[in-house]
């Protein structure tokens, strides 16, 4: 008689079960709730701070143009003219657009060795590190005037829209303080 032998090389999961390598539909749909429930929790603080850091950006932004501005004026005897704007912070204004706002708000910063006469020839910048004007986190343009129409201190008024991105709205964010502040609503920059 022959012998079978049995070939004990052969699959040896032959007839039993083994566990599965995957996650079932329920463990999936347990999980995804799991995380729909942590980010509704955590997503409105989330974007809450997100909303701060913009508005506190755009104050700190606006703050460093008043300083380019006054290392501007410093050279220049006078602040940009409102048809000049911010621009005259990056690139040399030319000659015929030169003379700031008009006699009464020009400065009187001549010093020793001195200031200039009105004229174009102390441009010493650019005032700004970038190439172009920042905008604001919300993809807006600052605004600029000079003369100012709201600062009563002789600076020029620089503002953000804010968050919607509509002139004279509460969430403006503005350069100038004081009784006129009410007038075009936002949230004003303190001086230090």
């Amino acid at each position: 008689m022959k012998r079978v032998q049995r070939n004990t090389h052969s699959k040896s999961n032959h007839g039993r079960h083994t566990a599965p390598h995957g996650f079932t539909l329920t463990e999936l749909l347990i999980v995804m709730a799991i995380l729909v429930l942590l980010v509704s929790m955590v997503g409105p603080r989330l974007l809450g701070s997100k909303a701060k850091a913009d508005i506190n950006a755009t104050k700190t932004q606006i703050g460093m143009f008043q300083a380019s501005l006054e290392r501007y004026a410093i050279d220049m005897n006078t602040f940009p003219a409102k048809e000049q704007g911010l621009q005259a912070l990056i690139t040399e204004p030319s000659a015929d657009s030169l003379g700031g706002g008009g006699g009464e708000d020009d400065l009187n910063l001549e010093s020793e060795g001195g200031g200039s006469e009105g004229g174009g020839t102390n441009w010493d910048g650019p005032y700004l590190k970038a190439d172009t004007l920042p905008k604001d986190p919300w993809g807006n343009s600052f605004g600029y005037d000079f003369p100012a129409t709201h600062n009563k201190q002789g600076i020029p008024d620089i503002w953000s829209f804010g968050p919607d991105g509509q002139e004279n709205t509460e969430d403006d964010i503005i350069s100038w303080t004081g009784s006129n502040t009410s007038d075009s609503g936002g949230s004003a920059i303190e001086d230090e």
